[in-house]
């Protein structure tokens, strides 16, 4: 009977961690759209009257680091287009998270052969991401 109630303890623990990680995916969604639209609305005020010229393109050389912190201080000024940034990362990394979050729900289950190919996963994304910004 003792076995019986350890199961069930831990399918509930495993219920509650699927319940976390599509919580996360959902308000991430959520708040990235949010602030992308803030964002929007706020370059639109700033910017509407100006006129892109799309015939020029202005390739970015700097690391992403120095993005990141660039969108950064653009954000907490209030910049539309920082803003508009700010959400996309955000939006990139809901699903990120959740794979950190499926880490820890497969170490704790002790589910080794999943662990193994999340931290693979973690790798690609970490090296996908490293070799996007570099040149």
């Amino acid at each position: 009977m003792e076995k019986s109630n350890m199961v069930q303890e831990e399918k509930f623990g495993e219920k509650d961690f699927q319940t976390i990680i599509g919580n996360l995916l959902r308000y991430g969604v959520w708040i990235s759209l949010s602030v992308a639209f803030i964002g929007g609305i706020v370059y639109l005020i700033h910017n509407g009257n100006q006129i892109e010229d799309y015939s020029v393109f202005k390739e970015n050389d700097r690391n992403i680091f120095e993005v990141i912190a660039t969108i950064y201080n653009g954000a907490i000024q209030g910049n539309g287009e920082s803003l508009i940034f700010t959400g996309i990362i955000f939006l990139f990394m809901t699903p990120v998270l959740r794979v950190l979050l499926s880490l820890f729900s497969f170490l704790l289950e002790k589910d080794y052969l999943y662990v193994g190919i999340t931290l693979i996963v973690i790798l690609i994304i970490i090296i996908s991401i490293s070799f996007g910004f570099s040149h």
